[in-house]
């Protein structure tokens, strides 16, 4: 019965984690496209984070209840998800076409923050999550001034302006009281959502002696 409430526990914090995501990103869009917000930034910025909302509540909540160990490898666990399974199940149906500036760019990062986690969970330092998030900090602001320049420049490339008309069409103008509720609730449903996905995923991990 223990096991059999642990995987209910799971379940119902998988949905608050993925409806909480839901509304407040469209929330959050929202508000942003009402302040005159470029839908190129909402769309690197809150569509982008937001996504990975889930994902950070549980690993931060298994941070603050002391397993680490499930933080960060729920972080490892999901881009070796995210690179094998969901670029290869892409892959049997189209090439995978990457642009040369991603290349050059986006994915020697991607190594380098790959290499550093690795050096700074060997070392042990108490100011890795501070590098981490000045690294992200500097790396958003990075991409939103190459936006911009692009923008103003009009050199975007037919790939952006799609992308820009696409979030465009996905962003809905809601009320104020509407935008407001969706955000608080999301981040609620999130933070509980969060609670349940860690001490269900224990129990069960726990019952099975791993």
């Amino acid at each position: 019965m223990a096991l059999i409430k642990s995987i209910i526990i799971l379940i119902i914090g998988f949905a608050l984690l993925m409806k909480g995501a839901d509304y407040f990103v469209e929330g959050s869009s929202s508000v942003a496209k009402q302040l005159h917000v470029p839908s190129m930034i909402i769309g690197m910025t809150i569509v982008a984070m937001g996504t990975s909302l889930p994902e950070c509540a549980v690993s931060v909540t298994a941070s603050l209840t002391g397993n680490n160990s499930l933080a960060v490898s729920n972080v490892v666990g999901s881009n070796i998800f995210n690179l094998m399974v969901v670029c290869g199940a892409c892959a049997l149906f189209a090439p995978l076409t990457i642009k040369k500036d991603t290349l050059k760019k986006e994915f020697p990062l991607s190594i380098i923050c790959a290499a550093l986690l690795m050096v700074l969970g060997y070392v042990g330092m108490h100011l890795d999550g501070g590098v981490f998030l000045l690294i992200f900090a500097a790396y958003l602001i990075w991409m939103i001034g190459s936006a911009k320049k692009a923008r103003a420049a009009h050199k975007e490339s037919q790939m952006m302006r799609e992308e820009g008309e696409l979030v465009d069409e996905e962003i809905q103008i809601l009320p104020l009281w509407k935008c407001a509720l969706f955000i608080v609730g999301g981040m609620i449903a999130i933070k509980f959502g969060g609670d349940f996905v860690v001490n269900g995923a224990s129990s069960i991990a726990a019952g099975f002696g791993l």
